[in-house]
């Protein structure tokens, strides 16, 4: 690939930032290690904060020249996020996905990280710390699940299925409230639709085979830029509900990603249209 990263590097470099300060604060967290940001459901912890400052401070060695764009710099520095559409490099990280999970002792949450070079992501990083492996694409190369052992396999979404026996993954916390409900009585129509609150661990089982469709209100780049080239190289159809491409630069628009067009453009229509 061009955009000059070391994967290999980038992927090791997540799992030493949670081996070193994320693992050992697992279930257990004190008492002013867990603060709220904008509510109730949006957390920070001090493994988020000391595992981006690992991954920052490392990240020059990876990829020279790269900007930073992690979930805790840009709370502290809003303005960051507006370097990304523009930026001949950036990697962007989230040191911790699903941070409502960790700090409630759930063992469901990841670190995700992906490269965008000149607009565009080319590759894309969840690791699993409790599982210990990675799931990794790069544009054109298709999406594998790496073992700490060296050995690879080969990821590819599941087949399309008729909407009612769709089982699949809908956050839809961030509808308002009379399209929410809207949204919540069509989710009826499939076969099971569920949360688990963590985009990381939801890209990787959509990627492997085990769930039908995803769908995202919120569109913030290090929750789903690598998911996204990770289950597009798996073979799934992702779009915004709108139809365009989602890219970097889009924070908004809602994200919907299915196992082929057929399968995205029933569930656009008969569960996602308010």
């Amino acid at each position: 690939m061009s955009h000059s990263v070391d994967i290999a590097a980038l992927a090791n470099l997540l799992q030493e930032a949670a081996v070193k300060e994320i693992l050992p604060r697992f279930r257990n967290l004190g008492s002013g290690d867990v603060r709220m940001k904008s509510e109730a459901i949006d957390l920070v912890t001090e493994g988020d904060e000391a595992a981006e400052r690992l991954i920052k401070a490392r990240i020059d060695t990876i990829a020279p020249g790269a900007v930073f764009i992690g979930e805790e710099s840009v709370a502290a520095e809003p303005a960051l996020l507006d370097k990304l559409a523009d930026a001949d490099l950036a990697i962007v990280v989230d040191p911790i996905d699903g941070t409502f999970n960790f700090a409630a002792g759930l063992p469901l949450f990841g670190v995700m990280a992906s490269v965008v070079a000149k607009g565009e992501t080319v590759a894309g990083i969840i690791y699993d710390p409790l599982g210990n492996d990675w799931v990794i694409a790069e544009r054109g190369a298709g999406t594998w699940l790496c073992r700490p052992d060296g050995s690879q396999e080969k990821l590819a979404v599941t087949a399309g299925v008729p909407l009612e026996a769709m089982v699949g993954g809908a956050s839809t916390a961030f509808y308002k409230e009379d399209d929410r409900r809207i949204v919540m009585g069509n989710l009826a129509k499939v076969r099971i639709a569920t949360s688990y609150r963590c985009a990381a661990h939801e890209y990787r089982i959509f990627a492997g085979g085990h769930l039908h469709f995803l769908m995202y209100q919120k569109l913030m780049p290090w929750d789903h830029l690598a998911g996204t080239l990770i289950a597009e190289e798996a073979g799934a159809y992702a779009a915004r509900f709108d139809g365009s491409r989602y890219l970097p630069a889009h924070t908004n628009g809602g994200l919907l990603l299915a196992a082929d067009k057929e399968s995205w453009d029933a569930l656009r229509r008969e569960v996602f249209t308010v």
